[in-house]
């Protein structure tokens, strides 16, 4: 059932909620403009007819097609005048349109178009819900979120580097993303194997060189509740989540740590891979990352959860009056819960 579908009184409760988290009610743009990658989630677009709706709302469609440079086709929007920029495709996509609109100060609406949809997940989208996403151009609601950068590369999810970030350059990643990982598990963790040659000082001052994963996102995932593990309660604290995880060794301290800070500066050879998004990628070191708080405006439908598992839960906490575990710390090996980085499915 589309959220437009829904009955009058749920879409009314569903509306309180999301102005209790923070949303507020905007007007309706003159001129908006969707991009949307049609191979993205394997033709998930066209399965549920995002074109075809985003035209009954007065929404230019832009399909791209193979070759076409996405960051050149949403400033050529910008320029003939569009007010609302909206992306249906992968995280990797959408964080490209986002930065168009970051820089344009034009807000951004998600459509969960993609395969996993990490960052419709925990901005509030109903990934379920695709068309009814597309309800935020014509009744959205809209907050500020923190965008963060790597070098000058906006990210909305998550930089990794090490395993993954060696894993996702593999031309069998994209098939088998779960036996590709392994095997460069295999190679960097073995006696004779070496993990990519990076170098950080974490927030107590101890020096990690070569870790096995190394993770930057935009805002701290929850690492202390399992029901709902791998999703940011919140993305508009103004920190990067930090999580490293050493390779083996005879180490006194334990070998995975988390904790938050503004900006990061990684040593690094003079090429570095790195999943950003999901997405294959080189860096060139040393590298650097930053925050910019509250620099991308967000519209989702009204109708949409609004808050990613994790901040729900938070939520039921502080009703219940439990207080939340710490955001940082120590990790024991094998438990460090790590975070999606694109590679899994979450629920």
């Amino acid at each position: 059932m589309r959220s437009s579908e829904q009955p009058a009184a749920l879409r009314e409760a569903a509306e309180h909620r999301v102005l209790r988290l923070g949303w507020h009610t905007v007007g309706r743009p003159r001129r908006p403009v969707l991009f949307v990658n049609p191979r993205s989630g394997g033709g998930a677009a066209e399965r549920t007819g995002v074109v075809e709706r985003a035209r009954e709302l007065d929404v230019e469609a832009v399909i791209l097609a193979r070759g076409q440079s996405l960051a050149a086709l949403a400033e050529a929007a910008v320029t003939r005048g569009a007010d609302a920029l909206g992306m249906a495709g992968g995280d990797g996509s959408l964080a490209v349109v986002a930065a168009a609109a970051a820089a344009h100060d034009l807000p951004f609406i998600c459509i969960p178009a993609g395969t996993r949809n990490h960052f419709a997940l925990d901005v509030g989208v109903d990934r379920n819900d695709v068309a009814g996403a597309l309800e935020a151009f014509r009744d959205g609601v809209e907050r500020q979120i923190d965008i963060a950068y790597v070098d000058g590369r906006l990210f909305l999810n998550n930089v990794s580097l090490g395993l993954y970030g060696d894993a996702v350059q593999r031309p069998a990643y994209r098939d088998a993303k779960v036996r590709t990982l392994l095997e460069t598990a295999q190679l960097v963790l073995a006696p004779n194997g070496r993990a990519p040659d990076l170098r950080l000082t974490d927030d107590r001052g101890r020096e990690h060189r070569q870790p096995a994963v190394l993770l930057i996102s935009n805002n701290p995932y929850a690492l202390d509740q399992p029901a709902a593990r791998g999703t940011r309660p919140a993305l508009d604290t103004g920190q990067l989540g930090l999580l490293v995880l050493d390779a083996p060794a005879d180490r006194p301290h334990p070998p995975a740590r988390a904790w938050t800070a503004e900006t990061l500066e990684v040593e690094a050879p003079a090429t570095v891979a790195a999943g950003i998004d999901g997405e294959a990628s080189e860096l060139s070191g040393p590298l650097r990352f930053t925050m910019r708080p509250a620099s991308l405006r967000v519209r989702i439908s009204r109708n949409h959860p609004g808050a990613s598992p994790s901040a729900r839960l938070a939520a039921g906490r502080q009703r219940l009056r439990r207080p939340a575990g710490p955001a940082a710390g120590s990790l024991r090996a094998g438990s460090a819960g790590l975070p999606h980085t694109g590679m899994t499915e979450q629920p």
